[in-house]
């Protein structure tokens, strides 16, 4: 784990989505590795998250939303992003 930036490393933003659809999410970020750590347990789970508001959006086992996608549910705690 680092938590030194790489020159080619953007600054992680305070809520990103892996839904490329998503006004949150980054293309650049997902270039590299990152991990999140919930509640101090790292997470591979996760779909979005937000640092100030201290949620993370995970899916909800297999179901699956009208649209196909994986509903989603948050978790409210200690949420930490870092580049691996």
């Amino acid at each position: 784990m680092s938590d030194t930036l790489k020159p080619t490393q953007p600054p992680l933003p305070d809520r990103l989505s892996i839904d490329p659809r998503s006004p949150h999410h980054v293309a650049a970020v997902f270039e590299h590795d990152i991990g999140i750590r919930f509640n101090d347990n790292e997470r591979f789970d996760v779909a979005e998250y937000c640092i100030s508001e201290r949620w993370v959006k995970v899916p909800a086992g297999k179901t699956l939303d009208r649209k196909g996608q994986p509903l989603m549910i948050v978790l409210k705690g200690k949420v930490e992003v870092f580049y691996k």
